[in-house]
């Protein structure tokens, strides 16, 4: 093939995909439209994390990661 037919298959890829995202970006809009107060299904929202430390409670029986046991020397 010649750098003619590459850049003109690549236009033609280009063009069949724009028109699939505007057709994906429509289809989205009717099956939620914007305004719309539908509540967030479970486990699909955004997760706030405090910014305050951990308690150090938790890591009491933890190993650290490739060190070992903490009251154990590492190799």
């Amino acid at each position: 093939m010649s750098l003619q037919d590459d850049l003109n298959a690549v236009r033609r890829n280009l063009d069949e995909l724009t028109r699939k995202v505007e057709q994906l970006e429509q289809k989205a809009a009717r099956q939620s439209p914007a305004g719309s107060s539908s509540p967030t299904p479970p486990g699909q929202g955004m997760v706030s994390i405090p910014d305050t430390p951990y308690d150090s409670a938790m890591w009491t029986d933890t190993d650290d990661e490739g060190l070992g046991a903490r009251d154990r020397r590492a190799p």
